[in-house]
């Protein structure tokens, strides 16, 4: 369910995105973000309002933050350590019935992107084709619920599969042959950087596979901040971002990867072009018979012990 990385990028320092020039602290309210991972694609919305002055002219002085671990921003903002954080959906379900004080408050793509990738010209033709075989995974709990609802709808089991931890490094190891399939693989990224290495991948979809859709990033604060006046503006900036990035795609790009050459790849191109149509027209709204379904789907699969009313946990900030 983590943002993609190749192995080489995960081994190197995490990226925070730059500021712009600042202005008098009078006329910026200051709002810290934690990104959910290093700066990529799938930040494009907050980076755009960043460097096209969209958050400025909102009366905010934005501070986009990689974290050092990736599990952390949604425990500092529980902790009050920060504003805002960007995170997933499921895992905020999870971890609001583990008892955390967070609240979804925003929406950045919309629509999953995990999936379970092969290679294409390999021996699994459909997902029946993984029994007896290896699968590798990146992060257990989540994953492997995703993964069984999606083998039970192919008339499989997680029995039938050896799950194989290969530590984020999803394509790596299909690539080496060390796995048959990868869980947790994000269709924007790994297919392409499957493609360039001229092994081009398949990937099997959660929601065309028994799994409920459900939004992959989301924006969430603690609990007792939802009624933060910052947050609306900063919602309406992004939203700006957004409406401008799907009208002038190359133009937002450029803005995108300024002061970021490492961005301006043929890869992270790609990752640009198939993220766009996934990412959240309106921020702001909220579908709760959406958040509802996913969590009944939770519970059925042992990852939350009850359904907790959608209004507790995600809201539209007015």
């Amino acid at each position: 369910m983590k943002p993609f990385a190749p192995a080489a990028v995960l081994k190197g320092t995490l990226l925070a995105a730059c500021l712009l020039t600042a202005t008098p602290a009078m006329a910026q309210q200051k709002l810290t973000v934690l990104l959910d991972w290093f700066v990529n694609p799938d930040h494009a919305p907050l980076l755009v309002a960043q460097e096209r002055g969209d958050f400025k002219a909102a009366g905010l002085d934005v501070e986009l933050i990689a974290p050092a671990d990736p599990n952390d921003p949604p425990k500092l903002v529980a902790a009050g350590r920060a504003d805002l954080a960007v995170s997933y959906q499921p895992q905020l379900q999870i971890q609001v019935a583990e008892g955390l004080p967070l609240v979804r408050v925003g929406t950045l793509v919309s629509t999953p992107l995990n999936s379970v990738v092969v290679l294409a010209d390999g021996p699994v033709k459909s997902l029946k084709d993984l029994k007896g075989r290896k699968v590798g995974f990146s992060v257990g709990g989540f994953e492997d619920a995703l993964l069984g609802a999606m083998l039970e709808n192919a008339g499989l089991s997680l029995k039938d599969v050896t799950l194989v931890n290969v530590n984020f490094s999803l394509s790596p190891a299909l690539l080496a042959g060390q796995v048959d399939a990868v869980v947790g693989a994000f269709r924007n990224f790994e297919l392409n950087q499957m493609d360039l290495e001229k092994r081009p991948g398949r990937a099997f979809f959660p929601e065309e596979e028994g799994v409920p859709p459900y939004d992959e990033l989301i924006l969430v604060a603690h609990q007792d901040k939802t009624g933060d006046a910052r947050i609306k503006p900063f919602l309406e900036a992004v939203e700006k971002a957004t409406l401008f990035l799907l009208n002038h795609p190359e133009e937002a790009r450029q803005l995108f990867i300024k002061g970021r050459p490492e961005l301006d790849d043929e890869l992270n191109r790609r990752a640009w072009r198939d993220t766009l149509p996934r990412f959240s027209h309106s921020p702001a709204a909220l579908d709760p018979a959406r958040y509802a379904r996913f969590a009944e789907f939770l519970k059925a699969r042992g990852m939350i012990p009850k359904v907790e009313p959608v209004e507790r946990y995600a809201v539209t900030i007015r």
